[in-house]
């Protein structure tokens, strides 16, 4: 290691250390305080003055939801040079069930996803950078760019940004996404697929309705949907190959008003999850001919429709050894940890990286005393050692990045 790359290095940590409680009031702010996706004004705002205070340039996303900020002028950045973290900033429909002074404010809704955590690490990244600028502990400024993207849990924020210009100029970007099955102070990493592709799926069902007790005089939506529901989940793995991991999943069903009457129709609402592309498309032509199958065997229509949908995260090998080397060096190679397989979970994180090369890291955030809560639950917790760590690992290939794509490292 040079002696410039140890002297930024330890000066970023400390800088990040003197930072810590701010970090941590920001995420506890943002924690009492959160929105669902489509509602992040309050939140954007609050991020905007926060940036705009320490001096960031500062743009406000589409609709006043979503911010934009760079360390540098974006009007006269070089072309992709930019190196951009990504943070998402909406809350989840569940209620708040922990008993702490930081429990959300909002009834009902909560950060049960760690985005209050990544939209706190990322504002720390941008001022410890600021700070080694300031020192002169870095031969140029970096050109770095933060997103605080909405709407991420249903999958259009990171289009909305997108559009917004968010990644103009930018050569790569980086995201880290709390991991409650790590341990706080360690970080996971992975070269190539990272995430399950996610498509939504709605498949409506048309019948007759009649009498409950006359079910001969009609055609049964219910029965059709209950026989559409089994042929999927016992054929769909049927007719894949088994080393091709493949999830279909029906999470609702809506259909019918009263006991003793057969509806006109039902709905049924779910996810198609694949690893891999070819696949993807496989699984969405086998799950319209069963569909159609079944249609034909309970004489009613049956229609599927995949809506919103994002592809798999695969992570740019070159990005992470960046990342892999800045984690050893910040943390510590014991703390580096590789992940084995790829996760059936989802990310919109993966739209940007149809366009640059990116990668994300699972930054742990469990303790024995907090924690250990899943994701998307109502104990969801982090223990915020982990907010120095991931804030830590963002600065640090931020800048890594920066200067070695400037040939000076």
């Amino acid at each position: 290691m040079s002696t410039l790359h140890a002297t930024w290095q330890n000066e970023l940590i400390a800088a990040v250390d003197a930072d810590f409680e701010r970090i941590v009031q920001m995420r506890r702010h943002l924690h009492r305080y959160p929105e669902v996706s489509g509602e992040e004004y309050r939140t954007s705002l609050y991020l905007y003055q926060q940036l705009s205070d320490d001096g960031v340039h500062v743009t406000m996303g589409p609709e006043g939801r979503g911010v934009i900020a760079d360390l540098c002028d974006p009007d006269t950045a070089a072309e992709g040079s930019v190196f951009v973290l990504r943070a998402d900033i909406d809350a989840l429909r569940i209620q708040d069930a922990k008993r702490v002074d930081y429990c959300s404010q909002h009834a009902g809704v909560m950060h049960a996803c760690g985005h209050d955590a990544h939209a706190s690490c990322s504002v720390g990244a941008l001022r410890a950078i600021a700070a080694l600028y300031r020192t002169g502990s870095l031969p140029l400024k970096p050109a770095v760019r933060a997103i605080f993207q909405p709407a991420e849990e249903i999958c259009q924020g990171a289009v909305e940004m997108l559009q917004a210009g968010a990644l103009q100029d930018a050569g790569a970007i980086l995201a880290a996404h709390v991991d409650p099955t790590r341990r706080a102070g360690t970080v996971g990493v992975r070269d190539g697929v990272l995430t399950a592709s996610c498509d939504e799926m709605v498949i409506v069902i048309e019948g007759e309705g009649g009498h409950a007790a006359r079910p001969h005089e009609s055609r049964d939506p219910i029965a059709a949907a209950a026989m559409l529901i089994n042929v999927l989940y016992q054929q769909i793995p049927r007719t894949t190959d088994s080393q091709d991991a493949v999830v279909v999943t029906i999470g609702q069903i809506q259909g019918g008003h009263t006991s003793n009457v057969i509806p006109e129709h039902v709905q049924l609402a779910g996810t198609m999850r694949t690893l891999d592309r070819a696949i993807r498309e496989q699984t969405m032509e086998r799950i319209s001919r069963i569909a159609n199958a079944v249609a034909l065997a309970t004489q009613t229509e049956i229609q599927v429709k995949f809506g919103v949908g994002t592809g798999p995260i695969c992570n740019d090998a070159r990005l992470m050894s960046v990342v892999r080397e800045q984690a050893q060096a910040v943390l510590g190679a014991d703390r580096v940890r590789e992940i084995l397989r790829p996760s059936m979970g989802s990310e919109d994180f993966a739209f940007y990286l149809e366009r640059i090369p990116g990668a994300m890291f699972r930054l742990g955030c469990a303790s024995e005393l907090v924690g250990s809560a899943g994701l998307h639950t109502s104990m969801f917790d982090i223990d915020e050692q982990c907010l120095a760590v991931g804030t830590k690992l963002l600065a640090a290939t931020a800048v890594a990045w920066t200067l070695s794509q400037a040939g000076l490292q």
